[in-house]
């Protein structure tokens, strides 16, 4: 049993030590393009222009920072969509915008309610409004997100994280990979602590459809375009810059499942898709620009119910079917699909989202 833990886990690290590679645009997803502005480095951020006063904001790998972030510099302050996996993250994000602006952090926009978007939250005062759609609220206050999906499983993780990660050390040859899984075990040993100190904090405002701000010449739109990724996905759209920060609910890669409403949430993606858009600023993975790109995850998810149905109806539980899903047609919109199977917590969520059809 132990074996196999550690053997679930080394994906897991790996994937991890990819955060620490210098990030390339157009790398990982066949047809992905997109143009790498300017970057500001900080010291756990680094922060990639988009356009004026727009930046997106990935780890430099001195932390796990949970999220990608979007930084939105405004006439008079700062806003920034999602707020990172640990308070010490969101502290870390704070210091390293003052590399791009003097200018005060007032708005934070979580995008849902998954802990590595909004554990960050706590550290804001009550000079700073966190805003969220109202659903957010209503499961971080009452779902014990601690002690559920996707947290439980994360902190879960972490000491087979660790002893795999010093195994690896050990038996690195190359002094350069050495080197970078020593960051990331220092990083995720940091993680660790951190955890401990995590307060779920939610929103402090709250909207059901649409809210829309208005920050001196930056139009801002908060859009809930329906369920999806969660029951409370928030989509936020600059429409004068063209750009749209989507959060989970679309990904440059396959996003997490444990809390879908698959079948709508291929419905919500054609609500996204009719936006007025030329960039897309995932919550994980890189910027894109095609819309392709979110046809090609509508039909993954797809094939995804499709198939978990048949298998369903064969008498297959979940654990078996995800073992036996093959979504390798789909390997070359998402490359890390390297051979059949799915995620076990998506495939047990599918499952529990049939029964709730049936009701």
């Amino acid at each position: 049993m132990k074996m196999r833990r550690i053997l679930i886990v080394l994906p897991v690290v790996m994937a991890a030590c990819s955060v620490f590679a210098a990030r390339v645009q157009g790398q990982g997803n066949a047809g992905i393009t997109f143009t790498s502005g300017p970057l500001t480095k900080g010291k756990v951020f680094n922060f990639e222009k988009i356009t004026e006063g727009v930046y997106y904001a990935t780890s430099t790998g001195a932390m796990i920072t949970g999220s990608n972030d979007v930084v939105i510099v405004n006439d008079n302050d700062v806003l920034l969509v999602d707020a990172g996996v640990t308070p010490a993250v969101a502290r870390a994000l704070v210091q390293d915008v003052k590399l791009l602006t003097n200018k005060p952090v007032r708005l934070v926009v979580n995008t849902h309610f998954h802990y590595d978007h909004t554990d960050g939250n706590s550290i804001f005062g009550p000079d700073v409004q966190i805003i969220g759609h109202e659903y957010i609220r209503t499961a971080i206050l009452n779902l014990d997100v601690l002690h559920r999906e996707p947290f439980k499983t994360a902190q879960a993780n972490l000491p087979d994280q660790i002893e795999s990660l010093k195994k690896q050390i050990t038996a690195e040859k190359d002094a350069q990979q050495r080197a970078t899984l020593q960051q990331l075990l220092a990083a995720t040993e940091a993680e660790q602590r951190q955890f401990a100190d995590i307060k779920p904090t939610p929103p402090t405002m709250t909207y059901s459809s649409n809210l829309t701000l208005f920050r001196g010449q930056r139009e801002i739109r908060l859009l809930f375009l329906g369920r999806g990724h969660t029951p409370g996905d928030t989509v936020v759209l600059l429409p004068k810059e063209r750009i749209v920060c989507t959060g989970d609910l679309m990904e440059s890669r396959l996003a997490y499942m444990g809390d879908g409403i698959f079948d709508e949430w291929t419905t919500t993606l054609d609500a996204l898709k009719k936006l007025d858009f030329d960039i897309v600023l995932p919550g994980h993975g890189v910027p894109f620009h095609e819309k392709s790109l979110i046809t090609a995850y509508q039909s993954y998810l797809k094939d995804l119910m499709t198939q978990v149905a048949k298998l369903r109806a064969q008498g297959l539980t979940a654990d078996q079917a995800a073992q036996k899903v093959d979504l390798t047609s789909h390997k070359a919109d998402f490359p890390q699909i390297t051979g059949p199977g799915a995620d076990l917590r998506g495939i047990r969520r599918m499952y529990q989202w049939m029964d709730e059809r049936r009701k």
